[in-house]
C-alpha cells in the first residue's frame, strides 16, 4: 500500500521511512506542502501523512484544498501542535486523524492500519504476521509466498490466533472455540495441536517463536518480529532493554538521528549566544524556532523524551515570551501567521532588548543548556505496547542433580515461576516453614542420604495437601506409581523428562481461571482507574464496560446485562454501598456478582460492605494479579454453580 508522507525535517522523515517500509508500505515523499499537493493529485495513495508548518504551503492549506477537489482517501496530520483548538482546526480542515508529536511507533502504526482498514484498503480476508500470511478467502497459509500444508484445525487454530493478537487463550477457550462443547477432546489435545502447529512452520523458514505460553493462563500471539526498529524488550523487573536481534539496526539509526540532533541544537546555541550579547538577528531567531519546532516533535520519539519536553518549552518561549513583550509588533502582524508557516510570512523581530527580562533570557540559555546536555544520555527508547503482567509462582525443586535444577531456574522466566532448589529433604524441610510455595517438585531418592522422598510427601500433604506436589523420579514401577497415588501426589513424572515437560507438569497442576468471554462492568468516577483496570482484564478475553457516572448505573446494567461488576465504594450522588444493595434488592440480579473496591480495609469498612451484598473487596492500589484472579474465579465458580447437577451452596 502507498502512502504519501508530507515532511520537511529530514531526519523525521528518514525514521518514518524506515518505519513504514519495515512495515511493508510504500513511501513517497514530499518536503513541502506545494510537491505533496502535486503529488497526492496525480498519484494513486492509499493514505497521506502531513505535517502542519511545513514551507510554501502549510498542512491545514494542503488538506483543504485536497478536500476542496473531492479528495476521498485518507489524511493524516502528524504535528506537534498539541492544543484541543489545533485539533479541532486539524479535523475540520478534513483531515481523518490527529497524532501529535513526539508520537509513539506502534501507536502510529496502529492509527495508519485502523484508517486503511477504514478506506478498505486492508482486505479484512487477510491475516498476517511479519511474513506469515493467512489468507481466510482462499482458505490457504504461506510464509514467504510459499504455502504451507495445514489440517483443518491447525488453520483454525492459527486464525484464531492472527484474528485476536492481543487475546490469551486458556485451553478451554480454544476447545469451545474450535470444537465447541459436544464433540471437544481433552485438553492435552490443544496442546499437541500448538506443538504441531509449530513444528509445520519451523521447516519453511519461521525461526521466530510466534506463540507464547502465558504460564497458568494459556497462550498468545506473540508481537511479529521486525514491525519496528523502536520495539524494546522488558527485563523480569520491568525495566527496559533493547532487543538483542535488533539492536544493530536500532543503534545505528540512534546514532544518525543523534547527529542530526547535535546539528540542530547548535542553531539554538548560537541564539542563546546571540541573546546573550544584546545581538540576535531575524533570520537567526527564525531559524532558532524552526529548529525548536522540530526537535519538540521528533527527539522524544527517537529516544530523548526529556529532549522533547525541553524543545518545546524554548518553541513556546520563542513564540508565547518575545512576542508577548511587542504588543505593537502582534497588532500589525496576528499570532497565527506566525504558526501557520515559516515561508508564508514574514519573519517577527520577536526579540529585543526590551521583549525579554532578564529572567526570561536566563531561562531561554538554561533550557539550551539542559538540552545539549540530554544529547549526552544514553537513547531510551519507549516499549512498543503494555504487556499484560503474568502471574507469578513459587516453585520448590527439591532434587540434587544440579545441572537439571540450574537448566530449570534459567527457563523458569520465561514460564512466570520462581524457583528455590533444596538439595536435600533437610533443607526442603527448613524452606517449606519459611514460606509456603505453590507447587512442589519432589525426586524421591538422594545420592548422599538413606531418607526416602515418599516421606516428606507424605508430610507436605498432611501438612498442605492444597499444595500440589509433582514427584519427579527414575524409579518406575505400577507399586512406586500406587505408593505416590496414595500419598496425595497430584502428578508423577518419571525421568528423564525435558524441561518443557517438566514445567507443562507444573502448569497441569496449578490452577487455571477458565473464563470463556465474559462481561464485566466496572463503576468508578475516576477515569483514570477506569482505563487502567480495563487495560488489566481485557486481555483476558473480558468484554469490558466502563461507568464514571454512577446514577447511570441501573440503565448501563440492563442495557449491558454483565457476568459480574466491580463497584468502587467511594463515588458521590450513589456510592457503592447504595449499589449494592439495589442490585441485592431485585430478583433478577440478586445473585450477580459484585466485587468493590476500596482505599479503606479497616474491619468496619469491610462490615457494611459485606452486609450490602458485596462477594469480595479489592483494596486501593489494585495490584493487577489479584484483579485478575478474583474476578476470574468468581466468574468461573459462578458459572460452574449454575451448572445442572452442581451444588448451590
Amino acid at each position: 500500500m502507498k502512502i504519501l508522507l508530507v515532511e520537511d525535517d529530514v531526519l523525521l522523515s528518514t525514521a518514518l521511512f524506515e518505519l513504514l517500509n519495515a512495515n511493508r508500505y510504500t513511501i513517497d515523499i514530499a518536503s513541502n506542502g506545494q510537491a505533496g499537493l502535486e503529488l497526492a493529485l496525480s498519484t494513486e495513495y492509499e493514505l497521506i501523512l502531513l505535517d502542519w508548518l511545513i514551507p510554501k504551503l502549510d498542512g491545514i492549506t494542503l488538506c483543504r484544498q485536497l478536500r476542496s477537489q473531492g479528495y476521498r482517501k485518507s489524511i493524516l496530520l502528524l504535528t506537534g501542535k498539541n492544543s484541543n483548538a489545533d485539533i479541532v482546526a486539524g479535523l475540520d480542515a478534513g483531515a481523518d486523524d490527529y497524532v501529535i508529536k513526539p508520537f509513539d511507533p506502534e501507536a502510529l502504526l496502529a492509527r495508519i492500519r485502523s484508517l486503511l482498514r477504514r478506506n478498505g484498503a486492508i482486505s479484512s480476508s487477510t491475516l498476517t504476521w511479519g511474513n506469515l500470511c493467512l489468507d481466510q478467502s482462499a482458505g490457504r497459509v504461506t510464509y514467504n509466498q510459499q504455502e504451507i500444508p495445514f489440517t483443518a484445525t491447525e488453520y483454525k487454530l492459527l486464525e484464531l490466533f492472527l484474528q485476536n493478537p492481543d487475546r490469551i487463550f486458556s485451553r478451554a477457550v480454544i476447545l469451545d472455540r474450535l470444537w465447541g462443547f459436544d464433540d471437544a477432546p481433552t485438553e492435552n489435545a490443544v496442546s499437541t495441536h500448538i506443538k504441531d502447529l509449530r513444528k509445520k512452520l519451523k521447516p519453511v523458514g519461521l525461526t521466530e517463536e510466534f506463540l507464547e505460553t502465558v504460564y497458568g493462563m494459556g497462550y498468545r500471539l506473540k508481537p511479529a518480529p521486525n514491525r519496528s526498529i523502536f520495539v524494546m524488550e522488558t527485563n523480569q523487573d520491568g525495566k527496559k532493554k533493547p532487543s538483542p536481534k535488533d539492536m544493530t539496526s536500532v543503534n545505528r539509526v540512534l546514532e544518525r538521528f543523534r547527529n542530526s540532533f547535535v546539528g540542530q541544537v547548535a542553531v539554538l546555541e548560537q541564539a542563546k549566544t546571540a541573546l546573550l550579547a544584546g545581538n540576535l538577528n531575524e533570520d537567526l531567531q527564525q531559524r532558532a524556532l524552526r529548529e525548536a519546532h522540530k526537535l519538540a516533535g521528533s527527539m522524544g520519539s527517537f529516544g530523548y523524551p526529556e529532549g522533547s519536553r525541553l524543545a518545546r518549552k524554548i518553541e513556546h518561549l520563542l513564540l508565547e515570551q518575545g512576542a508577548g513583550g511587542r504588543e505593537n509588533v502582534l497588532s500589525q502582524e496576528p499570532r497565527n501567521k506566525v504558526e501557520q508557516g515559516f515561508q508564508s510570512s514574514p519573519p517577527l523581530p520577536l526579540f529585543e532588548d526590551s521583549s525579554l527580562s532578564p529572567e526570561q533570557i536566563s531561562n531561554f540559555s538554561q533550557l539550551v543548556t539542559a538540552l545539549q546536555q540530554e544529547l549526552t544520555k544514553p537513547a531510551v527508547t519507549s516499549t512498543a505496547a503494555n504487556v499484560p503482567m503474568k502471574q507469578t509462582h513459587r516453585l520448590l525443586v527439591i532434587d540434587d542433580d544440579t545441572m537439571l535444577t540450574e537448566q530449570l531456574q534459567a527457563e523458569a522466566d520465561s514460564w512466570g515461576i520462581r524457583i528455590k532448589v533444596a538439595p536435600n529433604l533437610a533443607t526442603a524441610r527448613s524452606l517449606f516453614s519459611l514460606k509456603a510455595p505453590d507447587a512442589v517438585l519432589l525426586d524421591l531418592s538422594f545420592t548422599e542420604i538413606e531418607e526416602d522422598g515418599l516421606i516428606l510427601l507424605s508430610e507436605i500433604v498432611e501438612r498442605s495437601p492444597n499444595i500440589p506436589v509433582i514427584v519427579f523420579t527414575g524409579r518406575d514401577s505400577l507399586a512406586e506409581r500406587l505408593r505416590v497415588s496414595r500419598l496425595g501426589a497430584r502428578q508423577f513424572l518419571h525421568k528423564p523428562a525435558t524441561t518443557e515437560e517438566i514445567f507443562q507438569a507444573i502448569a497441569r497442576v496449578l490452577p487455571q481461571p477458565q473464563t470463556s468471554e465474559a462481561k464485566v462492568l466496572i463503576v468508578d468516577d475516576d477515569p483514570v482507574i477506569l482505563a487502567g483496570l480495563s487495560a488489566l482484564l481485557t486481555p483476558w478475553g473480558l468484554e469490558v464496560i466502563t461507568l464514571s457516572q454512577s446514577q447511570q448505573f441501573w440503565k448501563v446494567l440492563i442495557a449491558t446485562s454483565p457476568d459480574l461488576v466491580v463497584l468502587d465504594l467511594e463515588m458521590p450522588i450513589v456510592n457503592g454501598l447504595e449499589l449494592c444493595k439495589v442490585v441485592r434488592q431485585d430478583a433478577q440480579w440478586g445473585d450477580l456478582p459484585i466485587l468493590v473496591v476500596t482505599a479503606h480495609i479497616e474491619p468496619e469498612f469491610l462490615q457494611q460492605a459485606f452486609a450490602a451484598g458485596a462477594d469480595d473487596f479489592i483494596s486501593k492500589p489494585v495490584l493487577g494479579p489479584e484483579l485478575v484472579t478474583r474476578v476470574l474465579s468468581r466468574i468461573q465458580r459462578t458459572r460452574w454453580r449454575s451448572q445442572p447437577g452442581k451444588s448451590q451452596a
